[in-house]
Formats: structure tokens, sequence, C-alpha cells
């Protein structure tokens, strides 16, 4: 006999609509993510990898700390059209400094496929509205911003609201640049992370918010080399030792 509907099991919540998750667990997402190159980041994402069509934060205490060879894979997968998409370009706003078009061909990227935006200053709003037309145009693979300390608003509503709405249509990552003091502000964009710089040639990075429960301890991640074996070596002794070639020999 068929059970009453009163007598029915219910469904598990997460499984009555994608955007339910319980707190334990990471919050499910529609299209896969973008494998981000590191399998130790990727199992802590909701998707496995950088989310498409949403904001990703990147709060760093200074520029330099390891972030272009953090993004690398996924923006050279982007260009390159890996994955089943098409080749597109990656668009840059507002640099803190001209890129090293060597460093980042040593990286990966294709340099020819790089889009600089730099305002006229670093509060003018002309920049943070190109960003949102560029978000909304959903041509490009990648887009990176570098926003400023005082985050004014577009019109009368939220800035980072607007810029998680126009990410809707965009679809690869979008990466905003932000200093660490904005890790006490709110903020529309779904995931963040704060950089610090670890050993050399190495990356701190704690995810301190995303779709799912808190994740306690940080993650180092071995970034690709770009010390020879002697600089890394004297770069690992601590201060106020001698150097490998000051070091006495005893006879």
């Amino acid at each position: 006999m068929e059970a009453s509907p009163a007598h029915r099991p219910l469904p598990a919540p997460e499984h009555l609509h994608p955007a339910l998750w319980r707190a334990a667990q990471l919050g499910r997402v529609t299209t896969p993510g973008l494998a981000t190159g590191f399998a130790a980041l990727d199992a802590q994402l909701p998707g496995g990898g950088w989310p498409r069509q949403a904001l990703t934060e990147l709060l760093l205490p200074h520029p330099g700390v390891g972030e272009w060879r953090l993004l690398a894979p996924v923006l050279a997968a982007l260009q390159h059209g890996q994955g089943g998409d098409l080749p597109r370009a990656v668009m840059l706003f507002d640099p803190p400094a001209r890129p090293c078009p060597w460093t980042l061909a040593a990286l990966g990227l294709d340099v020819t496929q790089l889009v600089v935006v730099q305002g006229r200053a670093p509060t003018s709003l002309d920049s943070l509205w190109a960003l949102e037309q560029a978000l909304a145009s959903g041509q490009l693979g990648a887009v990176l911003a570098w926003l400023p300390v005082r985050l004014r608003g577009v019109g009368s509503a939220d800035p980072l609201r607007r810029l998680q709405l126009a990410a809707q249509a965009h679809p690869g990552p979008v990466f905003l640049f932000r200093e660490l003091g904005a890790r006490l502000k709110p903020s529309a964009a779904p995931l963040r992370l704060q950089l610090a710089a670890g050993l050399p040639d190495q990356l701190r990075l704690r995810l301190f918010k995303r779709r799912g429960p808190p994740c306690a301890q940080p993650l180092v991640l071995a970034l690709p080399p770009v010390l020879c074996a002697t600089a890394h070596a004297r770069a690992l002794l601590p201060r106020g030792l001698p150097q490998p070639h000051a070091v006495a020999v005893p006879a």
C-alpha cells in the first residue's frame, strides 16, 4: 500500500533547492568552479575551484605576496581555452604597478591577451563604472580589479553589490584586490580570502568567508619557484646567522 502524504519521509533540506546547504558542508553550485591549480585549495572551495559568475575578494597586506603566482594557472587556462571554453582575454583594472611582460610570460600567460584599464585617480568612479560595464558584457575570460581604499558608491547603491550583480552575467571569475583592513567591512562577495607571504615560494591563505563552514586552519601553498637554489637556501637562514659562504670550517 502507498504511504499517505502525512507519513512520507520529508526530503533532506539541502535537496529542496540548489542554493541550500547544511552548515557543516560546502555549498552546492550549479556550475562547477575553475581549477585553481592547487589541489589543497580546490578541496576547500565550493564547486571545486574559483567560482564563476561571482566576486572573489583577495585581501593583501601589500602587493607582491604571491597573488600573481596564485592566479596564473586559471588565467593561463582561460586565455588558452582549456576545459572546452573559448580562448578569452583577461582584463586588469587599476593595477598598482605596470605588469612585467617577461614575468607574466614565464608564468604561462599570453601578454597579448591582457587588457589594462588605468583610471585617472585612485578614487575615480570611472574605473568602477567601466568595471561594471565590462562584467555585464560577458565577453572576458577573467577580470582582476584593484579597488581603492576609500570605496565610494556608484550611484546610490553599494558598489560591491552592484559589481556582484554584474558578475552574474560574466562567465568567468572576478578577482577583487583590497587592503587588509577591508576584512572588517561587510562585502557582497561570496568568497573572501586573506593572503600573506610565508616561507620563500610559499603563500599562506586563509578562507574567512565561503559558502560553507569556516576553515579553521590556514592553507600553505607551494608557489612556482622564482628563486635559484642558492638564494632559496639563503632565504631560509634565520636572521643574524652568517651566510653560507662565510661559515668557518674547523680544521
